[in-house]
């Protein structure tokens, strides 16, 4: 762990008078995610249970103690997308990319599947974003296409079909 970077984070958490949500925020920004690492050095510097920071990080679905992977893909699941059949793409896309029950980011940090409540494209449903691309009108076959294409574009090969 960078000292360095967690002395920066801690002294802008003071310089702007930051809460415990603004300091998690920050080591997020710094490292993608919030490193177990870094919760016991701020948990020591600033005199705080590490207990109060865990209880923050799980009450909000925003912050990650997992590293995120290098492509984003989110599934709709609004009530559109649900019933035009977001769990059957989910499913597809998990099994695509060979998430594991419990999994969302593929070990090679290349993927991570989310799920959205709603994202307001009803009228495209469902609806895929890969990274900040959307696609709307999808199915599995469709999103298999996606990912098929993606990995020829960005030369991923971490799964099969």
């Amino acid at each position: 762990m960078d000292n360095k970077t967690l002395s920066n984070i801690l002294l802008d958490c003071k310089r702007n008078k930051g809460n415990l949500i603004y300091l998690l925020q920050k080591i997020q920004d710094s490292f993608g995610y919030v490193p177990e690492e870094a919760v016991n050095w701020f948990s020591n510097k600033l005199d705080i249970p590490a207990s109060r920071f865990y209880g923050v990080i799980t009450f909000y679905p925003k912050f990650r103690l997992k590293p995120t992977g290098k492509n984003t893909i989110t599934i709709c699941c609004g009530a559109a997308c649900h019933i035009k059949g977001a769990d059957n793409i989910i499913k597809g896309t998990r099994d695509i990319l060979q998430l594991k029950e419990g999994e969302d980011t593929t070990q090679n940090l290349s993927f991570t599947v989310q799920k959205a409540t709603c994202i307001g494209a009803c009228s495209i449903a469902p609806v895929v974003i890969l990274n900040d691309e959307v696609y709307g009108n999808m199915d599995t076959e469709k999103t298999t296409k996606l990912l098929k294409d993606y990995e020829k574009k960005d030369e991923y090969t971490g799964f099969e079909y």
